[in-house]
């Protein structure tokens, strides 16, 4: 869509994680040194918090991207509400391990197996969970049980732990005093800077391989982190939306002015419908005698102007929609007649 206008070889705001935009911040590398520091000490948990949206899952993908060490066997899960019998059938499950049948027993006894060939063959396993907060009590203390894997003194497994704030809560649980013993280091992630917004579009332009000098005007930064609250998912699909509407609009710059009027749209999109519940003919009569019995004129002209202005947005948004239609046709028109 408007990659071509905008000289980008790929969209630079995808939702998806992807480590080749990664950005690191002060607390997102700080949060990265801490998994490699884990991984160099391949023993005990890390645990990395922080709100929706801040990059917790980008961080590991990054860590798992990064990795040097062919000695390392990592996997990582995505955890939904599990008990431990169904964590341990998750984990043998991504590490290919064969169980014979499916008891807790039998699943244990397969893991640990596959833990000692792996030492024996100078590896070691890594478990990542991601949203982690999912998880039980229970089932966080049997992923301290795991680590109780050892061979020579050495721990057969280690455990990153990725989650959301209510992980903390989970963790700080009276119950849980020996599985935050085993925690070697941890960190939580905060939402960026409004400095670090700038610097955090400007690298995924940069990573698009963005060929224009200036995309967005020096103003629009401040009103993207004012918008989004600084977290990077937001900014992603804030940004995205933004970038559409220049297209759209042909706009060479983005400026305040165009920030502020996708925020508008997009607050009237999630904001703006009206919700009715289905009523019989009879009680709606009712219902609007009534209501125009009791209401003022000033309220009734006060809805007669918000059903005015809804009215008006969708008018607009059907003209913006046609409007883009017919340049995406133009588009493809030019590049059926250059291939020619």
């Amino acid at each position: 869509m408007y990659e071509s206008y905008y000289g980008f070889k790929e969209k630079p705001f995808q939702l998806s994680p992807d480590p080749r935009f990664f950005f690191a911040s002060n607390h997102h590398q700080r949060a990265l040194s801490y998994l490699q520091y884990g991984l160099d000490q391949g023993e005990g948990f890390i645990v990395i918090t922080g709100p929706i949206g801040t990059g917790k899952t980008t961080i590991a993908r990054n860590l798992l991207n990064n990795i040097n060490d062919a000695n390392i066997v990592a996997v990582q899960l995505v955890t939904t509400i599990l008990n431990p019998h169904e964590l341990l059938a998750l984990v043998a499950a991504e590490f290919q391990i064969e169980v014979e049948g499916s008891s807790k027993a039998e699943l244990l006894q397969g893991i640990e197996q596959f833990l000692i060939r792996l030492n024996q063959q100078g590896k070691r396993a890594l478990l990542i969970v991601d949203e982690a907060q999912n998880l039980p009590s229970e089932t966080v203390e049997e992923l301290r049980m795991l680590s109780n894997f050892q061979l020579d003194n050495k721990p057969l497994i280690q455990s990153f732990l990725l989650g959301q704030e209510e992980l903390k809560g989970i963790i700080q649980a009276p119950d849980m005093e020996q599985f935050r013993q085993r925690i070697i280091a941890s960190a939580h992630l905060k939402p960026l800077s409004e400095a670090e917004v700038k610097e955090y579009i400007d690298h995924r332009l940069q990573q698009a391989n963005c060929n224009k000098e200036h995309v967005f005007d020096e103003g629009a930064y401040a009103v993207i982190h004012d918008k989004t609250g600084g977290v990077p998912r937001k900014i992603n699909i804030f940004v995205d939306r933004i970038l559409l509407f220049g297209f759209l609009e042909d706009l060479n710059v983005i400026d305040v002015e165009a920030v502020n009027q996708v925020a508008e749209e997009m607050e009237i999109e999630l904001t703006g419908s009206l919700h009715a519940k289905p009523i019989s003919e009879s009680t709606a009569t009712q219902t609007i005698t009534t209501e125009i019995e009791a209401a003022s004129l000033d309220s009734i002209k006060s809805t007669l102007k918000e059903v005015e202005d809804i009215l008006d947005t969708t008018i607009k948004e059907k003209v913006k929609m046609a409007r883009y239609v017919d340049k995406l046709l133009k588009q493809k028109n030019k590049e059926l007649s250059q291939s020619k």
